[in-house]
């Protein structure tokens, strides 16, 4: 089965449409596919439910399916860098599902899984665990958080061989594997593609099996989020 495709836009089509739960990978502008992000945009889909651990920044990432308004709601941990996005929320014009960043990880890694729902004490006791089942174990109260199954999953790598099995560089890494598993269907965009057999089965960060396609974006920007500088005297 070939699963490289010539282009963003051309492994998005037949997969995204109105109204979808999508998980899109990344920490901030680190680890975020850039080139599915843009062809999701020029795709035209609205009505979105975005699962992302923030929501980039004005004129970068998910910021910019913000500014077409193509996303609905957002499932985040952190969104305190994007004017925009706040503009949105506070004007009533987009919903958000504010969910602390390890039980974001757990929601999709569960997803992955095949685990409905777990307990959790991370919320207890704040706005998190409103209208959420709380039960006791050894004493101590635990909130119910449901698993994410997003519809599709769009996710940065370093590497792909042909399989679809993936190698993640450092830090990049962050919330794509999760995302991936996850994801029903898992896009995949990526720096390298190489032979079956080429990244070494111990390099081997996720397993092709969860990989439905893969487009290469050799030259990606990589933006950085904030710039900051320190005198050398």
């Amino acid at each position: 089965m070939n699963k490289i495709y010539p282009s963003a836009a051309e492994a998005l089509k037949g997969v995204v449409a109105d109204g979808q739960l999508i998980a899109v990978g990344g920490f901030g502008l680190c680890g975020i596919p850039e080139a599915l992000i843009d062809a999701l945009r020029d795709s035209g889909v609205k009505n979105l439910t975005a699962i992302s651990n923030n929501a980039g920044v004005d004129d970068f990432g998910l910021g910019k399916l913000l500014q077409t308004r193509q996303i609905k709601k957002m499932i985040s941990s952190y969104v305190g860098e994007n004017k925009e996005f706040e503009r949105q929320y506070l004007a009533g014009e987009l919903e958000l599902e504010f969910t602390p960043q390890g039980t974001l990880a757990e929601k999709l890694r569960a997803g992955g899984a095949g685990i409905p729902a777990f307990f959790t004490k991370t919320g207890v006791g704040t706005l998190v665990a409103e209208g959420k089942e709380l039960r006791e174990f050894g004493g101590e109260t635990y909130v119910m958080e449901h698993a994410l199954f997003p519809e599709v999953a769009l996710v940065k790598a370093d590497v792909a061989d042909m399989s679809g099995n993936l190698r993640f560089n450092m830090t990049a890494r962050n919330f794509n594997p999760a995302a991936a598993t996850a994801g029903k269907i898992c896009i995949v965009e990526v720096e390298r593609i190489v032979a079956t057999g080429e990244i070494a089965p111990d390099d081997v960060h996720l397993p092709g099996i969860y990989v439905h396609r893969i487009v290469l974006n050799a030259n990606p920007e990589k933006r950085i989020e904030k710039r900051t500088i320190r005198d050398r005297k």
